[in-house]
This record gives C-alpha cells, sequence and structure tokens, in this order.
C-alpha cells in the first residue's frame, strides 16, 4: 500500500481555525497578546483549561487569575500555544484502540520538545521544529483510524529507539511521519514542515536534504531513551550527526531530559 491509496475514503479530522491562528503566531516574534487573547476565548473549553493551569500548584502561585491575559502572562506566551495546540490535536482525534493516548500525547511533547532544543543549539528556527517534532507521531492515530489491529504491534514493547518506524514499515509499507506530512499538506502546513515530517524516519534519503527532517530523526531517537545519557549520543547516526554538522560534545554537555517536556499532558 501507498501513502496516497492509504488516505482513499480516509476522513480527516479538521484543524481548528484558532489552531491555524495559533501556528500562524509561532514564528511573529512580537505577537501581540490581545491576538492570543482573542484566539483563545473563541475556545471556552480551552480558555477553562488555561485557567485551570495557571491557577495550579505547578506555578506556585497564591493568588488566583481569573482572565485570559493574566493567565497566560503567568504561564508565558510560548507554552500557551504549545499547550492549546497539544489540546485541540488531542480533541480533533477519535480515540484509537490499543494506544494509551495520555502516554501518546506525553511521549508527542517531549519529540517536539527535544527538536526545539537541537534546533536551537544548530542556530534553526527552534518554534517551527518544536511544533513539526509534536506532530510526527500523529500519523500514528490516522494508522489506527483505518487498521486499528496494528497498533498494537507498532506500540509493542521493547521499543528500542526507531524500532516503531521498522515496525510501521514491516506492516504498512510507510511510517507516521509520512502519514504525518500528508494531513500536514491537507492542512497547509508550510513545505518545510512538510518535506520534514515525510524525511523523518530517514533524513539522508530525502532530496533534497531536509535540515528539519534530520533534526526530527535525532529527537525521535533521543526521546525514544527514557533517560538520555552520554551512551545515548555515541549511539546516535553519525553520519546524520555530520549532515546536520553538530558537535557530539556539545550534545553530551548539554543534553536534557526528555519529561523535562511534557506540560501540554495537563491540559488531557
Amino acid at each position: 500500500m501507498t501513502v496516497a491509496e492509504f488516505f482513499k475514503d480516509l476522513t480527516l479530522p479538521v484543524m481548528p481555525e484558532v489552531a491555524h491562528d495559533l501556528i500562524r503566531s509561532l514564528n511573529q516574534e512580537d505577537v501581540p497578546l490581545s491576538h492570543l487573547c482573542e484566539a483563545i476565548a473563541r475556545d471556552p473549553a480551552l480558555a477553562v483549561h488555561l485557567l485551570r493551569l495557571a491557577n495550579s500548584a505547578h506555578y506556585g502561585a497564591h493568588e488566583k487569575v481569573g482572565s485570559i491575559e493574566a493567565a497566560i502572562a503567568r504561564v508565558g506566551t510560548a507554552q500557551v500555544r504549545a499547550l492549546a495546540l497539544a489540546s485541540m490535536f488531542n480533541d480533533a482525534f477519535p480515540v484509537t484502540p490499543g494506544l494509551d493516548r495520555q502516554t501518546f500525547w506525553r511521549e508527542n511533547q517531549e519529540r517536539g520538545g527535544m527538536a526545539q532544543w537541537l534546533a536551537s543549539g544548530l542556530g534553526s528556527d527552534s518554534q517551527q521544529a518544536w511544533l513539526t517534532g509534536f506532530m510526527v507521531r500523529l500519523g500514528e492515530l490516522l494508522m489506527g483510524m483505518k487498521a486499528p489491529h496494528c497498533v498494537a504491534e507498532f506500540e509493542r514493547q521493547p521499543s528500542p529507539p526507531g524500532a516503531r518506524w521498522e515496525r510501521e514499515v514491516s506492516l504498512m509499507g510507510f511510517t507516521e511521519g509520512q502519514v504525518s506530512a500528508e494531513l500536514a499538506r491537507a492542512w497547509d502546513f508550510p513545505d518545510e514542515m512538510i518535506r520534514a515530517l515525510d524525511a523523518a524516519a530517514d533524513p539522508l534519503a530525502a532530496q533534497p536534504f531536509s535540515r528539519l527532517g534530520a533534526v526530527l530523526h535525532v529527537a525521535e531517537l533521543l526521546a525514544a531513551v527514557p533517560t538520555p545519557s552520554f551512551d545515548t549520543v555515541d549511539e546516535l547516526p553519525a553520519d546524520v550527526l555530520a549532515a546536520l554538522d553538530v558537535d557530539p560534545d556539545w550534545m553530551r554537555q548539554h543534553l536534557p531530559q526528555a519529561q523535562r517536556y511534557v506540560e501540554a499532558s495537563r491540559l488531557h
């Protein structure tokens, strides 16, 4: 089966207009606070989630906030966008049998965060890397809609770095990232993101080379390890690191733990 054949007769989730507004704001350095407030106010459920988060013990605040503007000021605009998009993506897809949704969205955050960290270290667009890294696995949800019996095999343990890609190709003929790329195309996302999602599992095979795709590849391998260490960096594909022109010593010295990127799970 090809990806094109897979998408025949498949009903795609609709991207909410609020999500489109938030995505368009990712690369805007000086987004007016009023713009974010207006976007979030159009989704009452999201506004409630945001206020709940801003008043949670996580932010250690004693004084309660009651407005969207005050909640954004407390949580931070970048985090608000991440939380909002995670919540909207979660609501846009049906429940997939055999997939723990809480774990799934947490892992998406980890991959997005790792991609953001690596892109920032390379001087690339870190916000775009976060969103694209967060989206890589959305294709698995679509696979689950059309072939639910395969999901348990995709998620089978143990799952060493890269194993899920191998299982997807074996069972479906393509990877979740390639499916995510077609979804991103249907949602009218930027071409750079589409190419990166398509290339995530095998970035060196992509023509032309997708730097962001290589970032996604490394982020997936790092996030798949519960506690990344120096040895984890040593096991990364040297040819991909060379193509990115990234210094392994820098990675070893600054390597974060994937668990630090799980804030969006608080909205689910």
